[in-house]
């Protein structure tokens, strides 16, 4: 049986780019995906809402349910906790992949974009955390898997963008915090990071044309699923490279996941070359 057949998996932000991507291969296993995202109208600029997605879900032949849910407020991630667990009976993984970024310096970085930062990436990652993890502690082979950077903390990480670089190692940064806290209870608590940028709608937003030299979301899902896969009591408070882990599961050829074939995809934030 498929490793993922009738889990649970609570995404935040699956309505596109990389929580879309790791929905759809969880799917390919028949996995019941929870769909927590803000779009559930067509955003003119932005394509995917969870509607879409939950419809391609079910195309490839797993359970969808599809809320919109604004990660800020307790309120609304706790009530979909509650709909999802009287859903599908409990949730065994929660993917915390939504996430806001804005590369300005201080100076230039509005005070409305860097609450928007601190209470999605960070906030947000802890709610859905703290909603989640009496499920979790429930579940066989329970998982938190949040899509953050190593805590590679050096100045030249801060020097461009300090509020952005804050948000995302506060991310990591409660990996740690979760995965001792959760060890006892078989819990795991990892990171998962892409090597190079990967072609997404924030990408598009930073503009410069990176998109062009990146690769395509299913190479953080592909990362994602052999994590998940994973015995949880063997596999915790790590920062994952997407990879790395996929080179380390026998593969060695990435050409296949290249956004404009034969383009060398350049090296993401917060990775070395």
């Amino acid at each position: 049986m498929p490793a993922l057949t009738n889990k649970t998996l609570f995404i935040s932000g699956a309505s596109r780019g990389i929580g879309r991507a790791i929905a759809l291969r969880a799917a390919r296993d028949g996995a019941n995906i929870v769909i927590a995202a803000k779009s559930a109208e067509p955003h003119p600029k932005l394509p995917g809402t969870i509607h879409e997605v939950a419809r391609e879900v079910e195309a490839l032949g797993g359970r969808a349910l599809a809320l919109q849910v604004d990660i800020r407020s307790e309120d609304q991630v706790q009530a979909a906790v509650e709909k999802a667990v009287a859903t599908f009976g409990g949730i065994d993984i929660l993917v915390n992949n939504a996430s806001a970024i804005n590369l300005t310096s201080v100076l230039d970085t509005q005070m409305k974009r860097y609450d928007l930062m601190m209470d999605i990436n960070v906030r947000g990652t802890f709610v859905c955390s703290q909603c989640c993890i009496p499920w979790l502690k429930r579940a066989a082979n329970p998982h938190i898997l949040t899509l953050s950077p190593p805590l590679n903390i050096q100045a030249k990480w801060f020097a461009q963008h300090a509020a952005y670089t804050t948000s995302k190692f506060s991310m990591s940064l409660l990996t740690l915090g979760l995965s001792e806290e959760l060890k006892s209870a078989g819990v795991a608590a990892n990171s998962l990071w892409p090597r190079t940028f990967i072609a997404t709608a924030a990408l598009t937003v930073v503009g410069g044309g990176l998109e062009q030299r990146a690769r395509v979301p299913e190479i953080v899902a592909d990362a994602a699923y052999e994590i998940l896969s994973t015995d949880s009591r063997k596999l915790t408070g790590q920062f994952l490279l997407d990879e790395d882990v996929l080179r380390a599961a026998g593969r060695t050829d990435f050409s296949a996941y290249a956004a404009v074939p034969g383009v060398t995809p350049h090296i993401d934030l917060f990775v070395e070359p």
